[in-house]
């Protein structure tokens, strides 16, 4: 059988925000583009994302009157990185990601709205921001899709109501206030209104919100400049002439095997490794099998982009010192029995919840950002030995009125989740106790002491609160502390949480071009990388929300740029 040829100028791997937006400014600048998908839909982790992008000095930003600045921006990532900063690359992600949101603003499907109170993480440190680095896609009608619709990932189950999609801020503040607001029942009646319409006649919500809306829109706009999506189609290797440049791949389709060659080069955009056991077991310190680690990522994201780029000669840089994104995840249980995966994103900063480990004391401050509370919960098992867990605890008014996890708010029922082991009742503080296996003097001790302080909004073992960042997820209505509130109404309740990650920070090296680097720091010619195939430019920390599509978006963007050999 003769081998089937294609060609283009452009072959890019996943279809995630990195590989779509690598894409879609490539076929602006001319250039004939491939997308290429192992899975059967596309849209990659982004869909199943809260599709958040940190671009300082951002164009909605400074709309709304930011007062951001270039030197604010690079003092706060020096700040972040740490010993890890990588300046080249820094740089260009600070030049290149304005121009990024300006040309997708103006050329293309994706439009954006501004987070305009959601802080960067560390808004105290030097350089930090209590808002306007953060954007988000705005919501999408999923029918200007047409059949590709059928092809988008959905969103992460765990985090919809029934399958629908809710938007973050004010909208959420609805969901909360259901049955406490005329105005607030009415909204959310209207959504469910819509919602019931959808699913009749679609079979999936059409009203896209966060990463389902910027994965549709990314994808719309490939669409519209012919640019291919190839589902079920995997890269087995990557081709490079006598040179050493890399002239395409090796394409297993539905129809067979398929030699894509790429003029300008070959765009790595498959999402990193949060489901290779493996590279898990060798650079997550928590999980020494690999298995001890709940990912929300796609089954698919198994670490293509970097063994195809290493099969080569590319160097995957694991120096930082946290190879991924931490985040708590507690593992609801499905109708058939099998675990889903909940990162807890927002119940954290509400008041009257607070996390302990088996020794039932606390370890942090909860509202801050997933990622510290990842590594002060791995710190302080491995200080107390045995399993790496905590549990999230409540009281039950607080369940009721803001629910916790997957558990939801009055008035979904909640039974079902106690009864198939998801959430752990206790009729008193020493019950909870046995029921996590925890210390039962020191649990009770734990929560006495916080509630002297809590019934005064305070909070003196850990500050929660304290932050902008804590406070804009917190409750607005509780004073005096959105984040704090006490523990003392029974029956008592908690959720396990294990370690997860929201992407791999560990990749392929690069350069400021987004060129792929050899074990010699030399650029791969014709080989580039982005989103979280590429090494992470944030240090191993965690910046802000979005710090993953931010430069995923950017340095697709940047690597089109370099393809075509433009400067601007």
């Amino acid at each position: 059988m003769e081998r089937q040829i294609y060609e283009c100028d452009v072959l890019v791997v996943g279809s995630g925000a990195g590989g779509l937006s690598s894409a879609v400014s490539a076929a602006h600048r001319g250039l004939k583009a491939l997308v290429v998908e192992k899975e059967p839909v596309f849209g990659g982790t982004t869909a199943r994302s809260g599709g958040w992008m940190w671009v300082p000095n951002n164009a909605p930003g400074k709309r709304a009157g930011v007062e951001d600045s270039l030197e604010k921006a690079r003092t706060y990532l020096r700040h972040e990185a740490g010993e890890h900063y990588d300046a080249p690359r820094v740089e260009a992600f600070l030049e290149a990601g304005p121009k990024a949101v300006e040309f997708f603003e103006k050329e293309t499907s994706l439009q954006f709205d501004l987070g305009p109170t959601f802080a960067d993480y560390h808004p105290d440190a030097p350089g930090g921001l209590d808002g306007g680095r953060s954007i988000v896609a705005r919501p999408f009608d999923g029918s200007n899709l047409g059949k590709e619709i059928k092809r988008l990932r959905p969103p992460l189950a765990e985090i919809t109501f029934l399958g629908m999609m809710i938007g973050t801020g004010k909208e959420l503040l609805h969901f909360f206030n259901v049955t406490r607001s005329p105005i607030s029942a009415f909204y959310v009646g209207k959504l469910f209104l819509k919602f019931l319409r959808d699913m009749a006649f679609h079979g999936r919500p059409m009203r896209l919100m966060n990463g389902n809306a910027l994965a549709a829109r990314l994808a719309k706009s490939c669409i519209d400049k012919g640019v291919p999506i190839w589902t079920r189609a995997a890269v087995k290797e990557l081709i490079r002439d006598d040179t050493g440049r890399v002239t395409g791949a090796m394409v297993q389709t539905a129809k067979g095997m398929v030699e894509v060659r790429a003029a300008k080069g070959v765009v790595m955009a498959a999402g990193g490794f949060p489901q290779d056991i493996a590279r898990r077991a060798k650079l997550f310190d928590h999980a020494p099998s690999g298995n001890e680690h709940a990912s929300p990522a796609p089954p698919g994201n198994t670490g293509d982009g970097l063994r195809l780029g290493q099969a080569i000669g590319a160097s995957v840089d694991d120096s930082l010192p946290n190879a991924a994104a931490w985040v708590p995840i507690s593992r609801p249980v499905r109708k058939d029995g099998t675990l889903g995966t909940f990162p807890h994103f927002v119940d954290r900063s509400k008041p009257g919840v607070i996390a302990v480990t088996r020794s039932g004391r606390r370890f942090c401050n909860e509202s801050d950002s997933y990622h510290d509370f990842g590594q002060s919960m791995v710190a302080r098992c491995r200080e107390e030995g045995g399993e790496i867990c905590s549990y999230f605890v409540v009281d039950h008014r607080t369940l009721r009125k803001y629910g916790l996890g997957y558990v939801k708010p009055y008035p979904v029922p909640y039974k079902q989740h106690i009864q198939n082991g998801y959430l752990l009742k206790g009729d008193t503080l020493r019950d909870l106790a046995s029921g996590i296996g925890a210390d039962p003097e020191m649990f009770e001790k734990t929560v006495t002491e916080f509630n002297v302080h809590a019934r005064k909004g305070e909070d003196p073992e850990f500050h929660k609160g304290s932050t902008s960042y804590n406070r804009s997820l917190g409750d607005p209505e509780h004073k005096p502390n959105p984040c704090v509130g006490p523990i003392e109404n029974g029956p008592f309740y908690a959720v396990k949480l294990v370690m997860g990650d929201l992407g791999t920070f560990a990749g392929l090296k690069c350069n400021e071009y987004a060129q792929v680097l050899d074990n010699e720091s030399k650029p791969i010619d014709g080989l580039y990388a982005a989103g979280n195939d590429a090494a992470s430019i944030m240090g191993g920390n965690y910046p802000g929300g979005g710090i993953t599509l931010g430069p995923a978006i950017t340095f697709g963007y940047i690597a089109a740029r370099h393809m075509s050999g433009a400067n601007g």
